[in-house]
């Protein structure tokens, strides 16, 4: 290639040669060159469908010239004929060349290509060009993509880091402007210095991939050891050179030593793709807080980024099909590395040496503790995937996190079963044989097998390309003065070998593997004063459930966990029944501040049984008050019913300045996910009873029961993404007095132009009404929320600010409109449109039927701010059946808000992306 950049338009002109060698016994008709840089072009690839999947708006509402294409594409022969090619709109970040002649095995094809690549901005993934003037060049450039299986590989542009290329060898003539300076994992043959450019001579062999980092200055650091030159611009600014030389030069030699020599003589370790892909934990805390010396931060970061790009440029697999083995051999190292230089580091660092903390789970966790739960948190959430899944097909968290654990945990799980290092041996048998031909998950496979006696078709079967999880647990246990007989019980039925181990006064008195045929079988033991027998006590095998695992040999009772009592949140603690203890603090008009203590089992994981009670005081009426839930969640592992969740749930408030309730709601909820766990469709069955009694209130008269039971079916179907939102939601109420029956439709639309309309349409109807009032009735712009679902601050106000809280339900008006109920049917719809970035105009317009009236026609429109979305927002009105409302008295009692305050909600706010 030459390569000329243009440094003011951010575009690349190249002029391209390539010689494609068919080595495969197949005869082609045409070869598949991968285009990512032009996956930026519009908002329709489907990498902007997969920002868009994530919750990423930077994209959508960037402008046309931070985004990348691919132009004025040339392709011709030797002969300057042209050949012809095509990309689609639904994958234009490949193309598909078609040869004039098949090309036959063994055959070579030189054509030529001339091209334009305009680099996009670095906002959106971190590669491409930022306003510091460095460009970060990642796929900006035509190559082969990979052939396997006679076929080439077509893969989009997902942000995965995952192109399948074909090996290659490069040489690049590069020309920037001389201000410039370049570093790359190329090798540099030459450099030509200009007056007004800089040339360089880059190349580099049985590559499927490389960097380029265009700078003012340049800002990376070379450390050379006897292997490979190592370039990084990691940063960490309290270290000086020598330090950090020492800990480069350990990483370089332990990875050399663990899975094979580099084959290339640079490699670059960048800030960029640490970024990308940090060591979640490391990443979170504010340097300020850091529980880790500046070294052993340096050393994590380093070490993690150091692995992902020697193997990802240096390991020739296909890297989205075969990704777990790619995480797997990462984490795998990583934990090694541990256990060598830093076996007893805590995973919370010098935090588990203050004394306050101690008591805490999750201070005692090993630092490769973390990783096991990691992986049981979307377990338990029962949201991991297979590992043998391809990376575009991972929910965010799996692909980032959980999925990449459980690989490295595997991968450490098989090498302790098979002993004598056998899985190590076969790392670097793999590695070898990669440097001599293209590789994949198969010739993975046949090494491990080949290396052991041992039958391990389960660890790819039952680890690698299914969901099923672990679990064993002691069936029966009987100890005499000598011996231990016990069986184990297999509870998932997913065969796997579990080691045992026996325990005298924490320390290990043996260990044993129970294989597969075994672990339904009954042993005996030599007694050898063991205190407890426990099942994968250092937690070898990526286990589900580790409360089950252990049996006490002392005392009356065999499992007896001790109550511990823990302040705000910790880890599962497999040997206690923990109780964790939080100040809570609630608010609404007639109960004033009520501060409170909730006391609950919800750790970090989910568990199977959940209570969470709140006892609280209200200041302003001076009694006890507050709430419980008591849930048992089930989870269908092989379903698209995925979970099941009981609970019965209670509250006792103020409703009015004088008057407090009482409601308990025992319910069932099913929910249902799509089979593609990255689609963001959710469907739930609510099923629920709740039961209400009210004191009665002299100050509220609205003839309403005081006690009363209703019965609530509710379907919700609902697909959110930054571009689009539609949801739908049916519901049915039963109860003595009244039944009815409701509908609703959202629909959410960001356009092209980055405008944006939302539309709510409502319906419902009674199917008999018997009461005398309107509390039961269809609400206009503030429903009497019977069913004390919604947070009212004041719920019982018919004037001041706290009347003016909004509430998106029923009729959905903004505007107080007389007649606002409707006791026999009522029909509306709510829309707004963004006029200028978060402020929309809206409008609302209804129909309302009560009885021995006509059917009444209402309207209302303003102004919108949509500052956050169903978090904060304000409602101006304008004109409706009322008039001009802007013009009228009182106008500041008019205005509606939107406003939460539940942590919980905002918190879910910015996780939707990983989940």
């Amino acid at each position: 290639m030459t390569v000329e950049l243009n440094s003011e338009n951010k575009t690349l002109f190249i002029k391209q040669e390539i010689t494609f060698f068919n080595q495969s016994k197949d005869t082609l008709k045409s070869i598949v060159l991968n285009d990512w840089n032009n996956a930026y072009s519009n908002k329709n690839t489907p990498l902007a469908k997969r920002f868009s999947d994530e919750f990423y708006r930077g994209f959508h509402l960037a402008k046309e010239e931070e985004r990348g294409s691919t132009i004025n594409l040339i392709i011709t022969t030797s002969n300057q004929q042209f050949l012809s090619w095509n990309r689609t709109d639904q994958n234009p970040d490949y193309v598909v060349l078609n040869l004039e002649e098949p090309l036959l095995p063994n055959q070579k094809i030189k054509f030529y290509l001339s091209y334009i690549s305009k680099i996009p901005s670095s906002k959106f993934t971190k590669y491409g060009y930022n306003s510091n003037g460095i460009l970060n060049l990642k796929n900006w450039y035509l190559t082969p993509a990979r052939y396997e299986n006679h076929a080439f590989i077509k893969n989009s542009n997902n942000n995965l880091d995952d192109i399948a290329n074909g090996i290659s060898d490069f040489e690049i003539d590069l020309k920037i402007p001389a201000l410039l300076e370049a570093t790359s994992d190329l090798k540099a043959s030459k450099t030509i210095v200009e007056k007004e450019f800089k040339n360089y001579k880059l190349s580099g062999q049985d590559r499927t991939d490389f960097s380029i980092i265009l700078e003012p200055k340049a800002s990376f650091e070379s450390f050379k050891n006897a292997s490979v030159e190592v370039l990084t611009d990691l940063k960490n600014n309290k270290l000086d050179d020598i330090q950090k030389a020492i800990v480069i030069d350990r990483i370089v030699t332990f990875t050399s030593n663990l899975i094979g020599e580099y084959p290339n003589d640079k490699i670059l370790v960048t800030q960029t793709n640490y970024d990308r892909n940090p060591f979640y934990g490391l990443n979170q805390l504010p340097s300020f807080l850091s529980p880790f010396p500046d070294e052993f931060t340096f050393e994590i970061k380093f070490l993690k980024t150091y692995l992902n790009e020697y193997l990802k440029t240096s390991l020739h697999l296909d890297p989205r099909k075969d990704n777990w083995i790619y995480d797997g051999i990462q984490v795998y190292a990583m934990m090694k590395y541990m256990d060598e230089h830093h076996p007893n580091t805590k995973m919370m660092g010098s935090a588990s040496n203050i004394r306050l903390l101690k008591s805490f789970n999750l201070t005692n966790i090993d630092f490769n503790g973390q990783y096991s739960y990691f992986y049981m948190l979307m377990a338990r959430k029962n949201l991991d995937q297979k590992l043998g899944s391809p990376k575009n097909t991972l929910i965010k968290f799996n692909e980032q996190i959980a999925s990449k654990y459980r690989a490295g945990l595997s991968i450490r799980f098989l090498d302790d079963y098979l002993e004598n290092n056998t899985v190590q041996n076969s790392i670097k048998q793999f590695y070898a044989l990669n440097k001599t031909h293209q590789v994949a998950r198969s010739d993975f496979e046949h090494l491990l097998k080949s290396n052991t006696s041992k039958d391990i078709s389960w660890f790819f079967n039952r680890i690698i390309d299914s969901r099923d999880i672990i679990d064993y647990k002691f069936s029966t246990v009987i100890k005499t003065k000598d011996s231990i007989t016990f069986s184990v019980k297999n509870r998932t039925g997913a065969p796997i070998p579990i080691p045992i181990y026996g325990t005298k006064k924490g320390e290990i008195v043996f260990k044993q593997w129970l294989d597969i045929e075994e672990c339904d079988s009954t042993f005996t033991i030599a007694r050898n004063n063991i205190d407890k027998i426990i099942l994968n006590l250092k937690n070898e095998v990526p286990e589900y459930n580790l409360r089950n695992n252990w049996k006490k040999l002392e005392g009356f009772f065999p499992n007896n966990r001790p109550v511990k009592f823990v302040f705000m949140k910790d880890l599962e603690d497999p040997y206690y029944n923990q109780v964790l203890y939080v100040p809570s603090i609630y608010y609404n008009l007639y109960d004033g501040v009520t501060p409170g203590i909730r006391l609950h089992n919800k750790t970090i994981l989910e568990k199977p049984f959940i209570f969470d009670v709140n006892p609280s005081y209200s200041t302003k009426s001076k009694n006890l008050s507050g709430s419980a839930v008591f849930v048992v969640n089930q989870n269908f592992r092989n379903s698209t019913l995925y979970n099941a969740r009981y609970s019965i749930s209670g509250s006792y408030f103020h409703y009015a300045e004088d008057a407090a309730y009482l409601r308990l709601n025992p319910s069932l909820q099913l929910r249902i996910r799509e089979p593609n766990f990255r689609d963001n469709r959710k469907q739930l069955f609510s099923f629920r009873q709740v039961i209400v009694n009210k004191e009665k209130s002299a100050l509220v008269i609205d003839n309403s029961p005081e006690n009363y039971s209703v019965f609530d079916a509710r379907y919700i179907n609902t697909k959110t993404e930054v571009t689009n939102h539609f949801n739908i939601m049916t519901d049915l109420q039963i109860s003595g007095k009244f039944g009815k029956i409701t509908g609703e439709i959202e629909y959410r639309k960001l356009f092209e132009n980055n405008r944006q309309i939302n539309l709510r349409f409502y319906a419902g109807t009674f199917l008999y009404n018997k009461t005398q009032s309107d509390f039961f009735s269809f609400a206009l712009d503030r429903p009497t929320d019977y069913l004390f679902d919604y947070n009212y601050f004041g719920r019982s106000e018919s004037t001041g600010l706290f009347s003016q809280q909004y509430i998106v339900a029923e009729g959905g008006f903004k505007s107080k409109i007389d007649t606002p109920f409707a006791n026999r049917w009522i029909t509306s719809l709510n829309a707004s449109y963004s006029i200028w970035n978060w402020i929309e105009a809206y409008g609302d317009i209804g129909l309302i039927k009560n009885a021995d009236t006509k059917g009444r026609f209402v309207y209302d429109s303003g102004i919108r701010l949509n500052l956050v979305t169903d978090y904060f927002e304000l409602y101006f009105p304008i004109y409706s059946n009322n008039g001009w409302e802007i013009a009228q008295d009182n106008y500041n009692e008019k205005i509606r808000f939107i406003v939460t305050f539940s942590p919980k909600t905002l918190i879910n706010l910015f996780n939707r992306k990983w989940f």
